[in-house]
């Protein structure tokens, strides 16, 4: 059954085979509206074997960074934002060049960068001091709750992040979920960054999956899309200041935190692929 989406109507055109004939005729699918985007309605949804979570910023709270970061680059907590999209951005460039350094060095790189770009001095152990704090973020409040809730309605549970993993190790611990994952995947075992097609397809792979069994829950935009284009299921966390990438296809899910996404999950009576 080939499937595709009429660009302003909830409609999906068919095309199924009936003897030795193709008929192509429309059906509808229900959406749902929430505050910024729509999203698949109960109809659509199918049960993913595994959740897989992103972690920094979807589960972890980076807020608390902006103190040691605001005050290397001189009392200015505001560019904490550009810090972080630097650190992404770089991450890229590293993969698109078929090179690898972990997120802890290019975080570091990257906040030497957004210094001298604001006439900050800064040296290289304070750029590492500085980012040192991501080892210890807390979990967003709604956390813990929603993956205890998953968990007992007898999700698998996956933490998939650009951390390396002795980094992800230290901050599941300290945020207190570690036990709450079946399996904890860094791209250091693959040497890409997410989005990177093949990063999907190796967690996939990892863990017996085909690609639309696969669940990628986060709170980016690229990390959603490129889930997406790699054939998972994605579930949006539109945390303050996120966004979806206007040019990918929609989630199957958008909701303000993890509880909601853990209880739309729940609600739907999926039936399994």
């Amino acid at each position: 059954m080939k499937e595709f989406k009429n660009s302003n109507q909830g409609l999906v055109n068919t095309t199924l085979t009936v003897g030795e004939e193709e008929i192509s005729a429309p059906i509808l699918i229900l959406k749902e509206e929430t505050d910024n985007n729509e999203e698949y309605s109960a109809g659509y949804l199918q049960r993913p074997k595994v959740l897989f979570f992103d972690v920094n910023e979807t589960l972890l709270d980076l807020n608390s960074m902006k103190k040691s970061i605001g005050a290397a680059l001189g009392g200015h907590p505001e560019l904490m934002s550009l810090w972080f999209t630097t650190m992404l951005q770089y991450s890229l460039v590293t993969t698109v060049a078929n090179q690898y350094h972990d997120f802890g060095t290019i975080g570091a790189a990257a906040l030497i960068m957004v210094a001298h770009k604001n006439g900050i001095d800064i040296t290289d152990k304070q750029a590492k001091d500085a980012v040192a704090p991501i080892l210890s973020l807390p979990a967003h409040p709604e956390v813990k709750e929603a993956l205890l809730l998953l968990r007992r309605e007898g999700f698998k549970l996956v933490a998939f992040t650009n951390s390396s993993n002795k980094a992800v190790e230290t901050q599941l611990k300290y945020a207190g979920i570690h036990d709450l994952f079946d399996d904890v995947l860094s791209i250091e075992d693959v040497s890409k960054f997410k989005p990177h097609a093949d990063t999907y397809n190796w967690a996939a792979k990892k863990m017996g999956l085909k690609p639309n069994e696969c669940m990628l829950i986060a709170a980016h935009g690229w990390d959603v899309a490129g889930a997406n284009w790699a054939g998972w299921q994605t579930a949006f966390v539109s945390r303050p200041g996120q966004q979806l990438f206007p040019l990918a296809n929609l989630p199957e899910i958008n909701k303000e935190n993890i509880l909601s996404v853990a209880q739309k999950l729940i609600s739907i009576p999926f039936q399994q692929l």
